[in-house]
């Protein structure tokens, strides 16, 4: 069979697609032909996919999508048209299967299906079933029964049972089939990931609808083999892609020893997403001498209250504690909130600025405003209660809905910005204000800083050129 793999992220700076990577690999080793087509490098793609498809030919087409939109309530970039005119050009120039996948995609599918007229899509992971969908087709096969499959029966869509692979199982990953050395350098950083899956019940999250609720793990070998093809690209500087490195706590450990018998803590640096439970000191040891430069905690919030809502299940204390682990440690501290969710109050917020101050993270971003996805608790909540008048945006589908509590929506801006008091440590995205901006789409600030050379996490990158 002949693949072709099309990477559609024009994000700047550039997100090297580690999910597109990882796919490819599975489907080289699967045994057939593969081509990658990747985007986002292109001035005017409608002549790349053209010239492209001009001279290559596909019986299927995989085509990632990344994010639904930029996740900012300040801004609402939708991404969903820009892709979809993507999907109608390739459309126009091949008459190969064409199937959708990614974590964008798997957020929404149907919708994204319906809207861009793709033939079919593979929601959750890809390296298992695209690899079997090339099988079957190549070998003449019944193929709609493929798990993870959407297809269409009959004018509607069909979503076949999912099902999570052994990652255990996976090829190494050789990080070969894009420019990644360029992409480290316009976007100063390459993910990898050590494990997929959440157990926690974040009221909000979509983490779990796309990459499942079950932790799986991979090899602590497989990791560190591919940060050494990583390195020997002169790729220096990482960040985890996991939902939260430290769980579980001990799989965490037990990637960081590899990384320390490899020598890798005086080789690179890199980022992590992590929950402030579990976390340990040993933890933050390790993590350190494996070479982590700074962690980046999701904490949401710093009132009890508002955390029990969120079903976030730990205290300020904890919060508290893994921050001064890290400082002890030598790790550079991120916390991120997200401010806005039902039964929000001045007094909640008050207390959770209090509680970051107390902390001194380094950097502290405040998302204000709850992107709401299909699926998640937090939706099928609000979309079925009187608290449903909060919500903004998302009347079409290709818009992103957001959710602020009405009851402080005129107000809490103005708060936020008296009660941090012009801290630097705060990062409050405000379109207005270029340097408070942490937010990554089309952020100019962040693509000088790596142009002029700064490495890392993008919150540590804005936390260094400002101080």
């Amino acid at each position: 069979m002949q693949i072709v793999l099309v990477n559609t992220n024009l994000v700047k700076p550039p997100i090297a697609p580690i999910g597109l990577e990882y796919v490819a690999e599975a489907v080289h080793a699967s045994g057939h032909s593969l081509r990658v087509l990747d985007l986002c490098w292109e001035k005017d793609v409608e002549k790349a996919v053209e010239a492209f498809f001009s001279r290559e030919d596909a019986d299927i087409v995989g085509i990632t999508f990344r994010n639904t939109d930029d996740c900012a309530f300040a801004s609402r970039v939708s991404f969903l048209s820009t892709f979809t005119k993507m999907v109608g050009c390739i459309r126009n120039h091949t008459n190969g299967l064409i199937v959708l996948g990614g974590v964008g995609f798997s957020v929404m599918p149907e919708e994204v299906l319906e809207i861009t007229g793709a033939d079919a899509g593979i929601w959750g992971e890809g390296e298992f079933a695209f690899p079997e969908l090339a099988n079957r087709i190549s070998e003449k096969k019944e193929w709609m029964d493929i798990q993870n499959l959407i297809w269409k029966r009959d004018g509607e869509w069909t979503r076949n049972a999912v099902q999570y692979g052994d990652l255990r199982s996976l090829p190494v990953m050789q990080r070969r089939w894009i420019d990644n050395a360029r992409y480290f350098h316009e976007g100063g950083q390459a993910g990898f990931e050590t494990k997929r899956g959440c157990p926690g019940q974040c009221t909000y999250c979509a983490d779990p609808i796309a990459k499942g609720r079950k932790t799986r793990l991979r090899s602590p070998g497989a990791v560190t083999r591919e940060i050494k093809y990583l390195l020997d690209q002169g790729i220096d500087a990482l960040h985890t892609c996991d939902s939260e490195f430290n769980i579980p706590e001990m799989h965490a450990l037990e990637v960081c020893d590899a990384m320390i018998q490899r020598g890798f803590g005086e080789k690179l640096q890199w980022y992590a997403y992590c929950a402030p439970v579990p976390f340990s000191r040993r933890l933050a040891v390790q993590m350190k001498k494996a070479g982590c430069a700074g962690i980046n905690f999701g904490v949401d919030h710093g009132d009890p209250e508002m955390l029990k809502r969120l079903k976030r299940f730990y205290e300020p204390e904890d919060i508290l504690d893994a921050a001064q682990w890290c400082h002890d440690a030598g790790i550079t501290v991120m916390f991120d909130l997200l401010i806005g969710s039902p039964s929000e109050t001045r007094r909640s917020i008050q207390k959770t600025i209090e509680l970051m101050k107390e902390s001194r993270a380094e950097r502290v971003g405040i998302a204000l405003g709850i992107r709401i996805y299909p699926g998640t608790e937090m939706a099928e909540k609000l979309l079925n209660s009187e608290s449903s008048r909060g919500l903004i945006g998302g009347k079409d589908p290709a818009l992103p809905l957001f959710y602020l509590e009405p009851a402080i929506a005129s107000e809490v801006s103005g708060w936020l910005e008296d009660m941090t008091g012009g801290d630097s440590r705060f990062l409050f995205f405000n379109p207005m204000q270029a340097g408070q901006n942490y937010n990554y789409n089309a952020n100019q600030v962040l693509v000088d800083a790596i142009r002029d050379g700064h490495r890392g996490a993008y919150w540590d990158i804005l936390r260094k050129i400002k101080t």
